[in-house]
């Protein structure tokens, strides 16, 4: 028992800290290569950044034990739209979503994170739904890069300390950095292993269903570097790069990182109970992000305080629900 318990908490450390490794690896190789804003908050903040949920997934699915990834998949959609909104707002100075692109992206979103709930309404998510989702995400990438007009930033391209640093210097640390992006993937294969292991032994020594792990802890640590990063952004102001992080870490995870999994291991859910106050409050908070967004073309400080007591509402509600019996599906 000890053992797993420690084996959660190191592996579960370990995971965090090589996703961070990551993301600051690619960072920097963005610099270097002079990536623009749009293709750091998509491809960096998104893509690389969902590195431990795609892991877990694989893992898991390896496993026999798939569900725990869509478990994790919805409960950190939910996260990322309701508490990381908020703390955007509140670190910041309201979250700005002007441009069309924003707000097209924002109907996508909304719309991408209640798919999966829908091509698995009939308790599977096979691999004929894992080719819709694929799909789904090559598409709107296609879309997304045919829209980098309108992104003219350059991400950091003038920061003074890279300038005086020797162009020699310079590709030797980009070098290095691809370098640690790859020690960081191993690393997060790893730790994805351990936690997954852990993660099963607790499930049966407590009798906890895996829907449960996933979407209230899972759900909630795999979101911990994307809020790291929401506060970091917001207290400089930039609503774009915490957007493109939010909105594309929501797409990336329903689609991306859910179609490989069921691609490998086909998501069977028999029971729907332990998902049903998820999958109404990821329905709930994808809307109202959405109505949120698009009113005013912002979310102010009084809608970011409702998406945080709804955060705080829905893990009061799944707590409730382990303790004193599931819902209805």
């Amino acid at each position: 028992m000890l053992f797993h318990f420690l084996l959660f908490l190191f592996s579960g450390f370990l995971l965090l800290w090589s996703s961070n490794w990551l993301v600051s690896s690619v960072t920097h190789i963005a610099r270097y290569l002079r990536w623009k804003e749009f293709v750091i908050a998509f491809f960096v903040m998104a893509v690389v950044a969902s590195f431990p949920n795609l892991f877990v997934g694989i893992i898991a699915a390896f496993n026999d034990a798939p569900e725990l990834s869509f478990g994790d998949v919805v409960g950190n959609s939910v996260v990322d739209l309701t508490l990381v909104a908020a703390l955007a707002v509140f670190f910041g100075r309201g979250l700005r979503g002007d441009g069309p692109l924003v707000q097209r992206s924002s109907l996508i979103t909304a719309a991408v994170a209640i798919l999966p709930l829908l091509l698995i309404l009939d308790h599977q998510l096979g691999r004929g739904d894992a080719v819709v989702l694929l799909l789904t995400f090559f598409f709107y990438s296609i879309w997304l890069f045919s829209k980098r007009g309108e992104y003219t930033h350059v991400f950091d391209h003038t920061d003074p300390a890279q300038t005086k640093i020797p162009p020699i210097a310079r590709f030797r640390a980009f070098f290095i950095n691809i370098l640690k992006a790859l020690v960081g993937i191993l690393i997060l294969l790893a730790s994805a292993q351990g936690v997954v292991n852990a993660v099963l032994f607790f499930a049966e020594a407590f009798d906890l269903p895996l829907a449960f792990i996933g979407i209230l802890v899972l759900g909630f640590g795999s979101a911990l570097p994307e809020i790291y990063f929401t506060i970091a952004a917001a207290r400089h102001a930039n609503s774009s790069i915490i957007l493109g992080d939010l909105m594309g870490a929501v797409i990336v995870m329903s689609t991306m990182v859910l179609g490989i999994v069921a691609l490998i291991q086909p998501i069977r859910i028999e029971d729907f109970s332990p998902f049903a106050l998820a999958r109404v409050f990821l329905v709930v908070s994808a809307l109202l992000f959405l109505i949120f967004l698009r009113t005013d073309r912002r979310i102010t400080a009084k809608e970011g305080v409702f998406l945080l007591l709804l955060y705080i509402a829905f893990v009061a509600g799944e707590v409730f629900i382990r303790l004193y019996g599931n819902l209805p599906e």
